[in-house]
């Protein structure tokens, strides 16, 4: 025994004299657990096997059994014990006799961590008992048969979320014999939607098939005026993916004792999911470069990206929104926290959160670019989680936003969230975490200042109506859209929506007053701009139209600048000027066409095709400005994606993608993407070049793993083309 205890000391980690054991962040490490624990001296002659002894613990493992059908966890393929909280799992014991209940006294220990403590919840030891009380840990014997023994083992509602270690326990008159380590019997226990005592309880069948069973989602992307999709797959149920969601737990420091908190979780998660200041798991790009790592773009799903950060523990390159928005997605509802991807157009970026985004022109009139810090990017996509808010008052539960995109700190790290919903629909900002920058988001007014030479700003247009304009989710149970802006935000003029707003504005929210600004816009002149639905690498139109509702003449000198953007609305270069002088007629509506060549923007496109046009208009008559801005996107091509004879499932078969050029010029370093969650993991394949207007074809062949319908997903990238995605519905039959 002497032996055994140095060497446990040298092993010890050193203490720092301000806490009794060293902090627990690994559900990984593993302390000895002795297989025969003894009271004191152990007399002579004593042998173990004269006592109850477990020959073999079987726990109905396997995703036709019990206990992962009665847990939905059937689809994980992961071959150990996965069950989820607050409800009902069983075990079998044999013993290498019957079992006496009268004289043998046995019981079960869970464990996780390196220093197991009961009152942390990571020793958690269960004595046998008559009934089990919901939500509470407990055991009873369901079944008696010869040397076996059938257990009914209860979880506690508010249980940690991890891995545990089982062992069973016997006592006996001199010490407690216990089962040797077996990872067989590690057991996996998770949130619960379906338990109503669970924080994460969702009491809709269709929500939680659709929020947490559901392994492909749908990112809503392009602007307002043109809602783009594509798929995404979440892969939360594909090999190892559990373990790389629990390792960011790990990553992130997160204590055991607090993992059993949705809240703590989502927040750790949120600074996790991107690399800025903690080495997390994605590392956002958004210069259109993207040397020694993937194009955001090209990215088909999450399971790539979680499995090579959990095998190099080094960030994956490169993502934008939509990459940490779909991680996250499938992290929550890998650990079964019912989650949702949202997409927000025309999403404020306000560096100082004062809910008014400035715009700021020259002289002309012209928006001056360098003094011009706020963007309205495009879209942003961040997500919700489903939750109970026991740290705020009654009826801010539900949805809560978290969004894993590097964008401001929050306590001093790249985090956001979570914030209630419905705290920021009704103003009540002052309710953690980061309410007021979400509400930011969704709510902001764009000024358009003029800078005077001595520096005074004159406030010449108002708009706010542009930001937040649309906020959408996924359907669920289909592929479509559903508009939930208005769960954010008020509708627009209304008398709910100017409380809201005072509520903020009470609660902190820095907004400047138009009072303090002088401002007396034009009323009776109108301004519209219209853009043609455009082909990427075709000419369009863009037409501007004015209305006059006065019965003055007017003349509007008016200047149009096209530049080409990254979705954030950060200009990377002008590609369009074009100014005219308009008469406008007393009464009357006059427009006027500018055509954009495709030699003028093609050079220097970037990835999401997407442009930006500023119009302002000065009527020279008042000195008055009217000014507008818009968000273009071009049309991109598809890929094609057919599948050759039947499904069946365990079958080889084989599916082609196909894609025609339409640029006028040649694609170079030309990248293909296709995975299908339960069909096939993701292939990669490199083609050279693509010359223009001719056709690639690629057949795979593979075998799908699982019957039911599934989706093919791929994506193609390129020097010159990025953001083409192609998708396939498959049913795949039974063998």
């Amino acid at each position: 025994m002497s032996e055994t205890t140095s060497t446990n000391e040298e092993n010890k980690i050193p203490l720092n004299g301000r806490r009794a054991i060293p902090p627990n962040y690994s559900n990984d490490e593993e302390n000895e657990v002795p297989e025969m624990e003894a009271f004191g001296v152990i007399p002579r002659g004593f042998n173990p096997r004269d006592y109850l002894r477990v020959v073999d613990i079987y726990m109905f493992k396997e995703p036709q059994e019990i206990n992962k059908q009665e847990h939905h966890t059937d689809k994980y393929y992961n071959p150990r014990l996965i069950v989820r909280r607050g409800q009902a799992f069983q075990i079998q014991i044999d013993f290498n006799r019957p079992y006496k209940p009268e004289t043998d006294q046995f019981w079960l220990e869970f464990l996780m961590g390196r220093y197991p403590q009961q009152n942390k919840g990571t020793y958690i030891p269960i004595l046998v008992g008559n009934v089990l009380k919901p939500g509470q840990w407990g055991a009873k014997i369901i079944h008696r048969e010869n040397n076996s023994i059938r257990l009914s083992i209860m979880s506690s509602t508010t249980c940690i979320i991890g891995k545990f270690r089982l062992y069973v326990a016997v006592l006996t008159p001199f010490g407690i014999l216990r089962t040797r380590r077996n990872s067989a019997t590690d057991t996996y226990i998770l949130f619960n939607p379906w338990c109503q005592l669970d924080a994460v309880y969702l009491d809709d069948e269709k929500e939680r098939e659709e929020y947490v069973l559901n392994d492909v989602g749908i990112v809503f992307h392009g602007n307002v005026e043109e809602v783009k999709s594509r798929s995404w797959s979440y892969g939360q149920f594909e090999e190892n993916i559990l373990d790389a969601c629990l390792f960011l737990m790990d990553k992130a420091e997160l204590e055991l004792s607090g993992r059993g908190n949705p809240i703590k979780i989502c927040r750790v998660a949120s600074a996790v999911i991107n690399s800025r200041d903690d080495n997390g798991v994605i590392a956002g790009s958004w210069n259109n470069t993207y040397d020694y790592g993937v194009a955001p773009s090209a990215w088909t799903g999450s399971v790539d990206i979680l499995l090579e950060y959990y095998s190099s523990k080094q960030p994956v390159r490169y993502g934008q929104c939509w990459v940490f928005a779909g991680v996250f997605n499938t992290f929550l509802r890998c650990l079964g926290i019912p989650a949702r991807l949202i997409t927000n157009y025309s999403s404020a970026h306000d560096n100082n959160a004062n809910l008014r985004l400035d715009f700021f022109l020259d002289d002309e009139g012209k928006v001056d670019t360098k003094l011009t810090k706020d963007s309205v990017w495009n879209y942003h996509c961040w997500n919700e989680a489903w939750m109970t808010r026991p740290d705020l008052p009654v009826g801010f539960g539900g949805w809560q936003v978290v969004d894993g995109t590097p964008q401001e700190t929050s306590d001093g790290m790249y985090r956001c969230g979570p914030a209630s919903v419905q705290a920021i629909k009704h103003g009540h900002v002052c309710f953690q975490f980061d309410a007021p920058f979400v509400y930011a988001e969704v709510n902001g007014d764009i000024f358009y200042t003029r800078m005077e030479k001595n520096g005074t700003q004159v406030v010449e247009s108002i708009d706010t109506t542009h930001v937040g304009r649309l906020i959408v989710t996924k359907e669920v149970g289909g592929d479509g859209m559903v508009d939930i802006t208005e769960e954010y935000k008020f509708r627009e003029g209304s008398d709910e929506e100017r409380l809201a707003l005072e509520t903020a504005v009470m609660y902190g929210v820095k907004k400047q007053s138009i009072q303090d600004t002088t401002y007396q816009p034009q009323t009776d002149v109108d301004m519209d701009f219209q853009a043609q639905k455009a082909v990427l690498g075709n000419d369009f139109k863009v037409t501007i139209t004015f209305r006059n509702k006065s019965r003055n003449s007017y003349t509007a000198t008016t200047y149009l600048s096209g530049n080409i953007v990254f979705y954030t609305g950060v200009t990377k270069r002008e590609f369009k000027k074009h100014s005219f002088s308009a008469k406008l007629e007393p009464s009357s509506s006059n427009s006027f066409d500018i055509v954009i060549k495709s030699s003028e923007y093609m050079r220097d496109l970037l990835e999401q095709a997407s442009f930006h046009f500023f119009v302002t208009a000065r009527i020279n008559e008042t000195g008055k400005i009217l000014a507008v801005q818009k968000a273009v996107m071009l049309e991109i091509p598809t890929l094609r994606i057919k599948t050759k004879g039947e499904l069946v499932a365990g079958k080889e078969t084989s599916v082609i993608v196909e894609f025609t050029n339409p640029l006028k010029q040649t694609l170079e370093n030309v990248t293909l993407r296709l995975e299908g969650p339960g069909v096939l993991r993701t292939i990669k394949k490199q083609f050279g070049r693509i010359p223009m207007n001719s056709t690639l074809t690629w057949e795979v062949r593979f075998i799908p793993m699982r019957p039911g319908s599934r989706k093919l997903i791929a994506s193609l990238t390129s020097g010159a083309l990025r953001h083409v995605y192609g998708e396939l519905n498959v049913q795949i039959q039974k063998p």
